[in-house]
């Protein structure tokens, strides 16, 4: 068992724009909580005929 906290955070981009920044994104947010250990990370991309979809799920631990 995980000492700590243990939390999940989604990242998620359809459109081209969001897609381009979606690294940014996960950046930021990686900056702004410097405490968290990732524990695991998955990249998932769906899509269909007219949309393209790019999630990025973290699961992090906080001490």
């Amino acid at each position: 068992m995980l000492a700590g906290e243990t939390g999940v955070k989604v990242f998620t981009a359809t459109k081209a724009k969001e897609r381009d920044e979606l690294g940014e994104n996960i950046t930021r947010w990686l900056r702004s909580n410097p405490e968290i250990q990732i524990i695991d990370k998955k990249v998932t991309q769906s899509s269909d005929n007219d949309y393209h979809c790019l999630t990025v799920t973290v699961i992090y631990k906080k001490p």
